[in-house]
């Protein structure tokens, strides 16, 4: 999912879907209880070579929850999680559910003092990790006058923190119980803000995930075959979200720590899935890795989000590995997908719709509003992108975009990353579009630095691919021959890894910062 921010124009109604949709939603508590309990003995996630059972995992997501109730934390009480990539913490997150409270997602990829400083500030009455954050320095200590639970899958999976066995007095973060998850947004182009997402808005948009990709059943709670890969971070929305509707539907889960191409491709070539998901960089890296095609022969389609897909990048992945490539869009602030591609859509127009993030999901409006008036815009004219759900109000987005007369969006950048270079409109996409065309280049962030005489000006980070060489002058020189001289960056580096968000996104703030680093290096 293509991330962006989101601001309400009336009433919240997140993940409200159509009337096919919303008559009688399965309660996601109940629908991971019924999970939880069909075959105790099958495996549920592999981590690390090993399996954890689907009994193990609901010993230690029901020890989360009995914990929770015997604390007398009520429906929608706010509890912390350390989301690291382990099987312990998807345990953890289902037992807060099931219990019926608030995940507040906390970022294990934080330093310690930024992690410490992040559970004082969100004054939290219980705070759930693994051994190894809590032994983090400072970690216990910002805890204090919480209930601390430990988690694992072994056969102690919960055990209270020694001088953490309650809550204290508070005051503690208000509560809400219509809210599963307060997710952190990526901060791509800036600090990361906290979502409250409703417990409807994951049940809707479970069964709409389920319509969309041609997958929905009716037959009831049951184990599935097959193995889906997980290798996005937990603490962001496509690696929970996909985590929960795996577990919602009884798929197996292969689990990476994080995205490394040797390690996705030796589970694709164990477990042989016929779907898998990957951010465009990883698809990239894919690529640059000269992967042997015969590696993806089970492998129907690669669904992919987060971030922008080039047209460029989705055809050569398509033309060497014979799968299609099905992008899509959402944000935070929904709870999952707004638009996509499926293998329907991929038969008909892969070839005359590419560059497109696909149609609205089920459920899902979307217009486009023009920039300077608010009025909708006709098919094809860019503008802001709104989304409704079924009841709801409209949802202004932050990101640019087009509606063709066939209903395919088009994502052409963000209103909040446009910079004003004496007047002149620079959309960072364009850039970012013309420097990934050189064949020398796997991928780049551009932002705005302020500049005296103009007002802002563009600045460019580039991370060549392997085994390529260029140069800054001749990266400009490609450039000005592809933009308009006032699109062209001011300044332009060539760095050995550009800065990302834990999705893998390139952060704006992070390039930003080796700019000003280099500044102040000189000054």
């Amino acid at each position: 999912m293509a991330g962006s921010d989101v601001t309400p124009s009336g009433d919240r109604a997140d993940g409200v879907m159509d009337p096919d949709l919303t008559a009688s939603q399965p309660d996601l508590a109940d629908r991971i209880e019924a999970i939880l309990g069909i075959d105790p003995d099958a495996g549920a996630i592999e981590f690390g070579g090993a399996w954890t059972t689907w009994g193990s995992l609901a010993a230690a997501a029901h020890g989360v929850a009995d914990h929770l109730g015997s604390a007398g934390l009520a429906p929608g009480a706010p509890v912390g999680l350390v989301l690291r990539n382990d099987p312990a913490m998807i345990a953890a997150m289902l037992g807060v559910l099931l219990a019926r409270c608030c995940i507040v997602t906390l970022n294990p990829s934080h330093g310690d003092e930024g992690l410490g400083h992040d559970i004082r500030d969100l004054r939290l009455p219980a705070v759930v990790a693994c051994d190894v954050d809590w032994g983090r320095a400072g970690v216990m200590e910002a805890a204090t006058g919480a209930l601390g639970l430990r988690v694992s899958v072994t056969d102690s999976p919960v055990e209270t923190v020694p001088g953490l066995e309650s809550p204290g007095d508070g005051p503690f973060r208000e509560s809400d119980p219509a809210v599963a998850v307060e997710m952190l947004t990526s901060g791509t182009t800036g600090p990361p803000k906290r979502i409250p997402l409703a417990y409807s808005a994951f049940e809707r948009t479970i069964s709409a995930a389920g319509a969309h990709y041609g997958s929905r059943d009716d037959t009831g709670p049951r184990l599935r075959r097959g193995v889906m890969i997980v290798s996005s971070p937990l603490v962001h929305m496509s690696g929970l979200f996909r985590t929960l509707l795996y577990v919602c539907q009884g798929r197996q889960i292969a689990l990476l720590p994080r995205f490394t191409v040797d390690d996705f491709i030796d589970l694709v070539a164990r477990h042989r899935p016929k779907a898998v998901s990957l951010v465009p960089t990883a698809l990239a890296m894919v690529l640059d890795a000269d992967v042997d095609p015969a590696v993806f022969d089970s492998v129907k389609v690669v669904t992919s989000g987060t971030a922008p897909l080039s047209a460029d990048l989705q055809a050569t992945f398509e033309d060497k590995y014979g799968v299609a490539v099905l992008p899509s869009y959402g944000a935070t602030e929904f709870a999952g997908g707004v638009a996509g591609w499926n293998l329907s859509l991929h038969r008909e127009w892969a070839q005359s719709k590419r560059g497109s993030v696909g149609r609205p999901q089920p459920g899902r409006e979307i217009r486009i509003v023009a920039v300077d008036d608010d009025r909708e815009a006709s098919a094809g004219e860019q503008g802001v992108i709104e989304v409704r759900t079924a009841g709801g109000e409209w949802v202004r987005t932050t990101d640019l975009g087009r509606l063709d007369a066939d209903g395919f969006l088009f994502i052409d950048g963000r209103t909040d990353d446009v910079i004003n270079r004496g007047g002149f409109k620079v959309t960072p996409a364009d850039i970012v579009e013309a420097l990934r065309s050189h064949p020398a280049v796997r991928d780049a962030g551009v932002t705005g630095l302020a500049d005296k005489r103009l007002g802002a000006v563009p600045v460019a980070a580039v991370e060549c691919a392997d085994d390529q060489d260029t140069t800054t002058a001749e990266l400009l020189d490609y450039l000005r021959t592809r933009l308009s001289r006032y699109q062209v960056p001011a300044d332009l580096r060539i760095v050995d890894e550009l800065p990302r968000t834990p999705s893998m996104k390139i952060s704006q703030p992070g390039i930003r910062a080796l700019f000003e680093q280099a500044d102040q290096a000189t000054s």
